[in-house]
């Protein structure tokens, strides 16, 4: 009887599964990629917190072109690059305070010194003059100098000539358009160009002007407001000894005839 009982009775196997569904899950990359990101922040912050002054003032410095106008060696832009930023911001600043000190001996500096900027940048020393709505440095839609123009860019001009590094002039305006055939294009090198002639007739040498630039209005200082007239300006960049190296050589003069004055804004 006990045997039939047996017989009977089936048999039941028990199976334990464990569960695997973490491992086929993606919720622990996430976690992890959140880890790799913290540390690698972590860590740029450590190393500029042990780097020298010099670099900490070179990087705040790039940070302060938004515009982007410096270029690194290697790739787009200058002065990026190690030891040569280091050593290049360094001079830079110190070159930023000795034209600050020259510049405050003009007699027009105190009623310009709003309309003067300077800023270390990844390509050099950058100084703007900034125009205002009576025309502060040029004469209005003209590439005309001022007196005031005159006296600051040759009081530039004798400091840079003493310098080693290449030079860059940019020019730029505002938005507003010209009747006819002159353009912001036109007035913008043109500007340039007259701030060239001034720095060489007051000590900067023929071979020590790298390159003149004439944006128009395609690099507003003031984005926001394209007619603002602090976007009409002369930029002189004080390249680094290194970024000089790759600047890109003028042709024989650049020089261009005064065009007439047009009946513009500017």
């Amino acid at each position: 009887m006990a045997e039939d009982n047996a017989k009977e009775q089936p048999i039941i196997i028990i199976k334990k599964v464990s569960g695997h569904g973490g491992h086929h899950g993606g919720a622990w990359k996430v976690a992890y990629a959140d880890f790799v990101t913290a540390m690698m922040a972590l860590f740029m912050v450590l190393w500029l917190l042990n780097s020298s002054q010099e670099t900490q003032k070179a990087i705040g410095g790039y940070f302060t072109d938004p515009e982007g106008n410096g270029k690194l060696i290697g790739s787009d832009m200058a002065g990026a690059g190690g030891d040569a930023l280091n050593l290049a911001a360094k001079d830079m600043e110190q070159l930023k305070d000795r034209i600050a000190q020259s510049l405050k001996e003009s007699t027009k500096f105190k009623e310009l010194q709003d309309k003067i900027t300077m800023v270390v940048t990844g390509e050099g020393l950058r100084i703007e003059l900034l125009e205002s709505d009576v025309g502060t440095f040029f004469e209005s839609g003209s590439p005309v100098p001022t007196e005031q123009a005159t006296e600051i860019i040759g009081r530039l001009a004798q400091e840079v000539g003493q310098l080693p590094n290449k030079v860059s002039i940019e020019g730029h305006t505002d938005s507003k358009q010209f009747a006819g055939e002159y353009s912001n294009w036109e007035l913008s090198s043109d500007r340039a160009n007259t701030a060239r002639r001034i720095m060489q007739a007051h000590g900067v040498r023929v071979d020590q002007v790298a390159q003149i630039r004439g944006f128009a209005d395609q690099s507003l200082r003031k984005r926001g407001d394209a007619q603002d007239p602090s976007n009409r300006r002369i930029s002189i960049i004080i390249q680094h000894v290194t970024a000089a190296k790759k600047a890109v050589e003028p042709g024989k003069d650049g020089e261009k005839k005064a065009a007439p004055k047009p009946a513009g804004g500017h």
